[in-house]
């Protein structure tokens, strides 16, 4: 009888074990289907725009960490933006890497930038459900600063 439940504990470990395995196997390929970063910037510190979410969203892209990287500007990111000259570089040169630079055309609105945003060569629309799709979509990953 005691050797029944020796089996029957091994079995159940080694069942376990596998089923820990096939989990970490799955985890690794959806980590490994994820191609997207979306960076949905709101800030409007220049300091949090240059040296975090504009950095780390250039890298991403030109590191190659992210297949696609897709830049939102939403709130008041939008007004930093059509202000500081500085910025804008930044920005064009992302896009000239590949970066898609998209804006909310209401927050656009709100801070009157709309010309300034469209003129700088960014798509300036209805951003509320492209962003929802972005969250709902399992391998694409969303970072806000």
């Amino acid at each position: 009888m005691h050797l029944k439940k020796v089996f029957s504990v091994l079995f159940i470990t080694i069942a376990m074990l596998g089923i820990g395995k096939v989990s970490a196997q799955n985890a690794d390929e959806r980590k490994s289907e994820v191609n997207k970063l979306v960076v949905l910037w709101t800030s409007d510190d220049p300091y949090v725009a240059e040296r975090v979410a504009l950095m780390y969203t250039h890298a991403a892209k030109t590191a190659k960490w992210f297949d696609e990287v897709d830049l939102i500007i939403w709130g008041p990111s939008a007004k930093l933006t059509a202000e500081n000259l500085k910025i804008q570089e930044k920005l064009k040169a992302m896009q000239k890497d590949g970066v898609t630079i998209e804006a909310c055309i209401v927050c656009a609105k709100a801070y009157q930038v709309v010309d300034d945003l469209k003129g700088l060569g960014f798509e300036v629309k209805g951003m509320g459900k492209p962003l929802s799709g972005h969250f709902k979509n399992e391998k694409a990953k969303v970072l806000t600063f």
